[in-house]
């Protein structure tokens, strides 16, 4: 048995100064000056110092001492103190350490940033250990958590649907296919289907999981299995969706701002920390700026990273671009005059983060819609048969988890803002 931990090293403030508390975590330095010692433990939260002093600290703690290592595992119970000299203002006096494990030494320094991404990746649980990588995948939770309570205030039901399919939800080829029992499935690359779906019952739905796409791209931004936020609400149009969108964002950016001491300790600084109305930008409009920063894009084509980027200047780091050709989204985003579409992206930093738009709700229009990408309406009859017992009007949205990070935080690969990446060139750890 070992002592309970009381504290995380984040707690440790001169307010509890001449409190005992007991802390656990790994032993991130060590500096021996001789009748005075130092440790610098490590946890989630961040790090605390730990001074031993002759006469002051027991024998037997400076006993331990000598056979410490980095990122040993120990438990330590304490009394703190104010500082002058520490660098948070205070530090703990050891009274006991008990050694949970001891460390081997690391394949890879995670005191700098001298690996490259492919080492980490390899070691990628040592790789973790890093303070950087701990503030980052310490904000996606505080993030994931108000996406979900916007959803939830916004009176949504949280969802979970299959991620074995019989059929592409966006009538692409880009899929991973699985033997499933004596017929061949296919990973999911979207809830899509099953979310409008859900629109006839639950009315409104959102989802957090994982997807899947089989596209070989190999770029700074692609990943093949990512962690996608879905929504689709009953009775509301794209611009309702982008409403909800705005208020995400809002709520989002606010966890940014309260967060920026933590995320600069370790060199990162979030792309936006104030957010007031985001711009709804017509893509006729994105044309024509772009046009004038001498960029040569015609009605009909995408818009690249370096194109979005180009568009802050008019815009701001964050924005929305809007009706879309019909041309450029998935067979079931509804129609506008000439066509164009009821959509939009959400760019920040230059990069898509989401997209969404009204969806077909009828039919008949539905099937003229496939037929127009050359898809065979037989193939989706499970789903097209929801249409035919009162499928209500409906919007929603994609939005890629580990993409959001990566803007808001100014990554220069989504890899960093992903526990365990997933490409096409790898698979493990």
């Amino acid at each position: 048995m070992y002592p309970k931990k009381t504290h995380w090293t984040s707690d440790i403030t001169t307010d509890l100064h001449g409190r005992e508390v007991t802390l656990a975590g790994w032993v991130w330095e060590l500096r021996d000056l001789g009748k005075v010692k130092f440790i610098v433990l490590r946890d989630r939260e961040g790090f605390v110092q730990l001074t031993l002093k002759v006469g002051k600290t027991p024998e037997h703690v400076f006993r331990v001492f000598s056979e410490l290592n980095r990122e040993d595992v120990i438990v330590v119970k304490g009394v703190v103190e104010t500082s002058k000299i520490a660098k948070r203002g205070v530090e703990v006096f050891p009274t006991d350490i008990t050694i949970l494990n001891k460390a081997k030494p690391l394949p890879l320094d995670i005191w700098s940033e001298t690996p490259d991404l492919a080492t980490r990746l390899k070691w990628r649980s040592i790789d973790l250990k890093r303070p950087r990588n701990l503030a980052v995948f310490s904000l996606a939770s505080k993030i994931l958590r108000e996406i979900r309570e916007t959803l939830y205030g916004e009176r949504f039901v949280e969802v979970f649907t299959p991620k074995i399919i019989v059929t592409s939800t966006e009538g692409g080829a880009e899929l991973f296919p699985v033997l499933y029992f004596e017929r061949v499935a296919y990973l999911s690359q979207s809830p899509q289907l099953y979310k409008e779906q859900l629109t006839a019952s639950l009315e409104r739905v959102f989802e957090i999981g994982p997807a899947f796409r089989a596209e070989k791209h190999n770029t700074d931004y692609h990943l093949n299995e990512f962690i996608s936020v879905d929504a689709e609400a009953a009775f509301m149009n794209y611009h309702d969706v982008m409403d909800i969108l705005e208020k995400i964002m809002k709520r989002v950016v606010l966890v940014l701002s309260e967060n920026v001491a933590r995320l600069r300790e370790v060199g990162l600084m979030p792309v936006v920390t104030e957010l007031d109305k985001i711009p709804r930008v017509e893509y006729d409009e994105a044309i024509e700026k772009l046009g004038q920063l001498g960029y040569s894009v015609k009605w009909g084509d995408d818009f690249t990273v370096e194109m979005q980027k180009a568009l802050m200047r008019f815009y701001g780091s964050v924005y929305f671009i809007i009706d879309f050709p019909a041309s450029l989204r998935p067979f079931y985003t509804k129609r506008k005059e000439n066509d164009r579409s009821e959509s939009y992206d959400l760019i920040i930093n230059g990069i898509e983060v989401a997209s969404g738009a009204t969806r077909i709700h009828k039919r008949d229009e539905l099937e003229e819609e496939m037929r127009k990408r050359g898809l065979d309406p037989k193939l989706f009859e499970s789903h097209l048969a929801v249409f035919d017992y009162g499928m209500p009007p409906h919007a929603g949205f994609g939005l890629g988890f580990n993409r959001l990070l990566t803007a808001l935080l100014g990554l220069d690969n989504v890899r960093h803002a992903t526990l365990y990446p997933r490409d096409r060139y790898r698979v493990e750890p």
